[in-house]
């Protein structure tokens, strides 16, 4: 039976996202450069109040109490431009133009004259713009999307061409100023549509006024702005910018380079695949991509894994493997071309965990492989630009983050943070447990986490949730420390007397290609619900605890989609469900997420892909949550569900948000109430406690949080 106690330490595991440092201390380090990156300083929220650290790497040393109004003198920017690298000038949005603006005197003036609604420069495409958190918050607009010279003397931007996207719409019923129900129309393309965001690259010169253009046809951009995910850069010497370009069927990725004098575009290599040819396995980390002097480090998964070639810059002829073996390279972190070695993080190198990052080198002919972190922790790596040192963060599921700063041997030069989380264990919260159990397939080996619940007992008996993230962009479950990630709401559901299960199934990135590519037109696995049934199957066997006739699915947007699906495909496991923000129907939803993954013209994986033609398979107790305004994942998926459910006189339950987005995030405590109410009412068999959660106040701060 859950209690009062139970709510309200939910409550307090559900706030950390939004109040990081309530309840664990030291475990995020957010370097601020100075001096080149030669020092740095950082925060510490100790559940109080902010205390700042200064950090000497090169001296060895760690100066507490540091008081960062010392560095007063740096000039003043809004968080809605984007400073020079000399922090002289800053580019900001204007309507649909970019202008500069002097910090020393003041003066503004436009780069860019000619935007117009629809095809306007700084920004990416309207569907993933934000707009109703932004309203919220307060703020016009994102930042804008460009990229500074590394001479401070031009921009790289783009003009959004999306005069002929779809138009969609959401309705308002109440504004907060109580008039008439209000109208916001969005750009937002649905998988097969002829029309999606296009970019057209342009150099501007700050100082000249100056637009080169690039020479070439626009990109495609369904989803993302192409300079805001880093697939366009500058060259370190500001000579070119080098981008990278995938065709609608994504099965070509190319790297060309773009002359900012001229606007002229070459071609610098290109590799095409039988599926997807991505940068990495990840959709929303940088491209693997590194241009040297005379050489590009190019990632390819062309042997089965994702690993490192070298190019000639020149000629783009192959001129070696650098990396090779059944890991993946994960992220490349610095090139000595003098001692032609490249450091990186893979993944794969750990025995008791494949997800688990390791710092590495080796020579860019291949040789002298080593781990920089010889051990079996998770790595985090943050790095000044001057990439003398380098900020690691490490720690497993289990085990709270130590941050420290190492040198490129992997000696630790300076001591900086012990996570603290005594007021996290004060709550009931103990750490999950790490599992690997057999896929569906009963070969692969699949990875996951446990919860147990709040005052654990092994002789009583709980239900059990499974919180479902499908990917298969993302991972569901993280290698290192994550309270308060993408467990946002796992913890939560222990806290109230619930075991909890996440895991990653086949389809999930973090892998071999092939494990990937199970994902490749079968988006309607929703991550392969199969190997989750297998899962919570063979935890059963040695956890007695484990009640299988009483399990349920929580999920939140691609999530909120797997646990609909896993109530239709799997009844007899799931009885229950809770699905928030839901993206029920393929085919209305975003191009460039469903092209990726089903295929840019595959309607009959699209129709597979949706829960509205199968609800008539509906058999346990469902909630449906949907925000009124959520831009991202329109509300229609759960109407859309909810209309099919009511003709198959089904019996469900339908939530609809008033003025809500997509993460809910001004109304999280008080909608996440309702859903453990649900679960409590139709799993554990009883009655909720009375109780009412405090809510949790948005603004900017709260925003910068989220997308950092």
């Amino acid at each position: 039976m859950s209690s009062t106690e139970n709510y309200q330490a939910a409550e307090q595991l559900l706030r950390r996202p939004a109040r990081p440092g309530e309840l664990v201390t030291g475990d995020k380090v957010r370097p601020q450069w100075i001096d080149g990156g030669a020092r740095f300083w950082y925060a510490v929220n100790d559940g109080e109040r902010n205390r700042f650290v200064l950090v000497d790497p090169a001296a060895g040393t760690r100066q507490p109490d540091f008081d960062p109004t010392a560095l007063a003198d740096a000039p003043l920017g809004s968080p809605l431009e984007v400073l020079s690298p000399d922090q002289k000038v800053a580019v900001s949005r204007r309507g649909h133009d970019l202008w500069a603006r002097s910090l020393s005197d003041g003066r503004e003036w436009a780069l860019t004259t000619d935007g117009e609604p629809g095809y306007g420069y700084g920004y990416g495409p309207d569907c993933t713009s934000n707009a109703t958190l932004l309203r919220k918050i307060g703020l016009p607009h994102l930042p804008p999307a460009v990229a500074w010279s590394p001479d401070s003397t031009k921009v790289l931007a783009h003009r959004t061409d999306e005069r002929e996207v779809r138009q969609t719409h959401l309705v308002q019923a109440r504004p907060a100023d109580g008039s008439a129900p209000a109208l916001h129309t969005q750009r937002y393309a649905y998988p097969g549509d002829e029309h999606m965001p296009l970019a057209e690259l342009v150099v501007l010169d700050v100082t000249t006024g100056t637009v080169v253009r690039a020479q070439t046809e626009p990109l495609l951009m369904p989803q993302l702005s192409p300079i805001m995910i880093k697939w366009a850069w500058w060259a370190p010497d500001g000579s070119a910018v080098y981008y990278l370009a995938r065709p609608r069927d994504l099965r070509t990725l190319t790297l060309y380079r773009l002359d900012p004098a001229t606007g002229e575009v070459t071609t610098v290599l290109s590799e095409t695949g039988s599926t997807r040819v991505e940068p990495n396995q990840w959709m929303y980390e940088p491209p693997i991509v590194r241009v040297l002097s005379d050489e590009v480090l190019w990632y390819s998964q062309r042997d089965g894994w994702g690993h490192l070639y070298r190019y000639d810059l020149r000629t783009g002829e192959l001129l070696g493997q650098v990396t090779s073996g059944q890991w993946a390279v994960r992220q490349i972190l610095h090139v000595d071309e003098a001692e032609r070695v490249v450091y990186f993080t893979a993944s794969g190198l750990v025995a008791a965990d494949p997800y688990r990052r390791t710092v590495c080198r080796v020579s860019l002919d291949g040789t002298g492989f080593a781990k920089v972190t010889d051990d079996d922790l998770d790595h985090v790596v943050t790095l000044p630009d001057s990439m003398a040192y380098f900020v690691d963060s490490a720690s497993t599921v289990d085990t709270s983050p130590v941050a420290t700063v190492r040198d490129w041997s992997g000696r630790v030069l300076v001591d900086l943070e012990r996570a603290d989380i005594s007021k996290l264990v004060a709550t009931g919260w103990t750490a999950p447990e790490r599992f690997c159990v057999k896929a569906a397939d009963g070969v692969t080996d699949i990875y996951g986490v446990l919860y147990r619940p709040r005052g654990f007992d092994p002789a009583g008996r709980y239900p059990v949730v499974d919180n479902v993230y499908p990917g298969p962009q993302v991972n569901r479950v993280e290698p290192g420390f994550d309270p308060g990630g993408m467990g946002m709401d796992a913890e939560p559901l222990a806290a109230l007397g619930f075991v909890v299960v996440a895991l990653d199934g086949r389809g999930t990135p973090g892998r071999s290609k092939a494990f990937h590519d199970a994902s490749y037109g079968h988006l309607a696995d929703a991550g392969c619900l199969a190997d989750h049934v297998a899962a919570l199957r063979q935890l059963a066997e040695t956890r007695p605890w484990m009640d299988l006739d009483r399990v349920g699915v929580f999920g939140h947007s691609g999530g909120g989609f797997a646990a609909a699906r896993a109530m239709l495909d799997f009844p007899e496991t799931y009885k229950a469900g809770v699905a928030l923000s839901g993206s029920h129907d393929a085919r209305c939803f975003n191009l460039g997420f469903v092209e990726s993954y089903d295929g840019a013209d595959n309607p009959g994986a699209w129709a597979r892909s949706s829960n509205v033609d199968i609800a008539d398979r509906l058999t346990g107790k469902l909630l449906l949550v949907h925000g009124e305004l959520d831009d991202q994942v329109h509300p229609q998926h759960s109407l859309r569900l909810a209309d099919r459910l009511l003709a198959a006189d089904k019996d469900f339950e339908l939530f609809i948000v008033p003025g809500a987005e997509h993460t809910l995030i001004d109304c999280i405590a008080q909608v996440r109430k309702r859903c453990w109410d649900f679960l409590v009412r139709e799993l554990m068999g009883t009655q909720p406690p009375a109780y009412r959660p405090a809510p949790i106040p948005i603004g900017p701060e709260l925003l910068a949080e989220m997308f950092a």
